[in-house]
């Protein structure tokens, strides 16, 4: 059995406890060292939907620009100061024999109107706006989107925290 064969169902409440799942699902079947993320996009005005389910909202055949329009559609009426959100990404790192070191990692920003087309990013990033950029994620460069990311600031606590 390859590393790829191992299918971990994400059924948590949460990004953390998806995490963890993972993170001990690999450690456990192969007793390797395993850093599982799970991450998406949570909206102040949905209560913080879509949240775990980012990559499954709205209809299971919605691919990426289906889930921004269903977004967008669940966000009509809502005023610019309500259309608030993060990105959220918690890491697990599992090691063989020692404690599980698990971080969350976050990008605030607001909800557009209508996607802005760019050259980077994917998923809501095209509806995701930066207010610090002043232009949405798919906007930014590779280098831009790290030094601010929900996954680069993870990542970023993690080996802090690692390193202890």
């Amino acid at each position: 059995m390859g590393l790829a064969s191992l299918v971990v169902e994400e059924q948590g409440l949460t990004f953390r406890e998806n995490a963890i799942t993972k993170a001990r699902a690999y450690l456990e079947a192969y007793r390797i060292p395993a850093l599982a993320d799970d991450s998406g996009i949570c909206v102040d005005a949905l209560a913080g939907a879509p949240g775990v389910r980012s990559a499954r909202f709205g209809r299971q055949t919605l691919d990426d620009a289906g889930r921004v329009a269903y977004l967008l559609e669940q966000l009509l009426g809502v005023h610019e100061s309500g259309r608030t959100a993060h990105y959220t990404c918690c890491l697990a790192l599992a090691l063989p024999d020692q404690p599980l070191l698990v971080v969350d990692g976050y990008c605030y920003g607001r909800i557009g109107h209508t996607p802005t087309p760019g050259t980077t990013g994917f998923g809501y990033d095209p509806v995701f706006l930066l207010p610090a950029a002043g232009r949405a994620v798919s906007q930014v460069t590779p280098e831009q989107k790290d030094a601010i990311s929900h996954r680069g600031n993870a990542v970023r606590l993690l080996l802090r925290k690692f390193r202890i």
